[in-house]
Parts: structure tokens; sequence; C-alpha cells
């Protein structure tokens, strides 16, 4: 693969709140810069919902700054949209909304959220880019934004929900070159990771008092979640990388194919993916 050809590699990562595509896709983005290519974090929502005693103003300004560092963390940027947090809805406007940012940015590869799962948010998100899917390609939706001239292969976010069938990991990545980096990127939502997230999931008798205690705990906390990961996905990870390899890698993230948009083949997966 030519250098020019791993710059032109385009990830688009869409996410409901400003930490979702830091906790789910920030190995593979990591990843993927490294190799060349550029990547963008797109948050549906404000996240001005997101904390227990903040709101308004402050806590959207505080939101867009960790969405912002987060994304850089792993080298890409961050555009988060005005919608309230927790009152995503899947509407025309919306659709055109991610049917614009897909066409300015023309990603091969766009990441969100599987359409059934707990949140109205994440629900949404999906609903919203999979409607956008095909009309990306249609040049009378939109007209003014000229389209694209290639349509992106659409991957899924893992979760454990089960109906009305369970994620099927197509694609898995050993994170344990970027590990570091993934840490970094969660992190920096450090009004969630420390704040939040404890008080919301009823953890918060676990926080350590000493700031750099809690960040330690913070990214240990998070560094599970990959861990677990790996070890739910290991099957694949053997198949994808050998025995050898595939039984030790520690850290992964995984995708499921969509089938409403491009086909990804194995040639594919070779340019695409060079790492």
């Amino acid at each position: 693969m030519s250098d020019q050809s791993i710059r032109a590699r385009k990830l688009l990562c869409v996410g409901a709140h400003p930490d979702d595509c830091e906790l789910q896709t920030s190995g593979l983005t990591a990843l993927w810069t490294a190799s060349g290519g550029a990547a963008r974090f797109i948050s549906m929502t404000d996240g001005g919902g997101g904390h227990q005693e903040l709101g308004g103003a402050k806590l959207v300004g505080m939101r867009r700054a960790e969405a912002h560092a987060g994304a850089a963390s792993v080298g890409a940027d961050s555009v988060v949209f005005d919608n309230p947090d927790g009152s995503l809805l899947p509407s025309l406007d919306n659709r055109n909304r991610v049917i614009r940012a897909v066409r300015e940015f023309q990603p091969d590869i766009l990441i969100t959220h599987r359409t059934n799962d707990y949140h109205p948010d994440h629900r949404y998100t999906g609903v919203s880019v999979q409607d956008a899917c095909y009309m990306v390609m249609v040049p009378n939706v939109l007209p003014t934004v000229p389209v694209p001239d290639h349509e992106p292969v659409v991957l899924f976010m893992s979760d454990k929900f089960t109906r009305p069938y369970p994620f099927q990991p197509d694609l898995v990545f050993n994170l344990d070159p970027v590990i570091e980096k993934k840490l970094d990127a969660i992190a920096s939502h450090w009004s969630q990771m420390s704040q939040w997230l404890p008080w919301i999931e009823r953890y918060e008798d676990e926080l350590p008092a000493d700031k750099d205690k809690l960040r330690e705990y913070v990214r240990a906390r998070a560094e599970r979640r990959a861990l677990a990961e790996a070890d739910r996905f290991r099957e694949a990870l053997v198949a994808k990388y050998g025995k050898e390899l595939g039984r030790n890698v520690r850290h992964a993230e995984a995708f499921e194919i969509s089938e409403y948009a491009a086909a990804l083949d194995e040639k594919k997966v070779s340019s695409l993916f060079p790492f």
C-alpha cells in the first residue's frame, strides 16, 4: 500500500454521547491513526444530561472539552452536535446531519451503535446512521452537498444485548500496542469516569479520595473492560491472529459489519486495516 493510499483512509465514529466513541472505538482509532489514517469522532448529543449535580451550559462546555481531549488522545478530531442529551430522536433533521457529516468527511469506515440498546440516544443514533446510509449516495437528497465517490462500510460497536440477535464479532483487533492511548482517551472524560458513572451505577463507595489514586482507579476500571472483551472474543482473536498470539492478546475491541451499507471483503479488510 502506498503512503498516499494510507493517508487517504478515513474513519468516522458516531456515538450518542461525548464519551461513547472513546469507550467503544478508541483502540481501533489509535491503530488507525498510527498507521497513517485520519479519524473523527461525532457525538449526536451535547452531553448535558450526564451529571448528578452539574447541568446547563457549564456541563455542556465541560463535556465538549473532554470530547476534544479524548479524541486527540488517539489522533482524532471531535464534533459535538447540539441535540440535548437524553432527547435524541431519529428525525429527518438528524438524518440529514449525518448525511452531511458523512459527505463532508467521506469516511471509508463508519462506526456506530446497534439499533437495539438500553439507551434511547444509543438506539436513535444507530437508527439515524442506518437511515442515512443509502441516502448518502442519492444526489437529490441534500443536493447542495456533493455525494462522495465511495460508500462507507458501516460497523457496529460491541454490546451484550441478545434481542433480536446477539452481537456478531466480524472484526476483532489486538489493542495491546495502543492500550495506553485508549485509557488516556477514556480518562479524558473525567466528569463521567470519576463522577457521573460511579454515581449512576452505584459504585461511588469504591472511589479513592486521593486524586492520583482515583486516576489510577479510573484507568484500571477502563482497562478491565478491554481485558473482558479479549476474553469474550477469544475464539475470533485466535482465528484472526493464530493460536499463539490470539491466545495471548490481552486487550481487544470487536465490531459487527452492517448489511445496510458497503460490503467488506478480505481484500478491502487488508487495505483498510493495515495493522
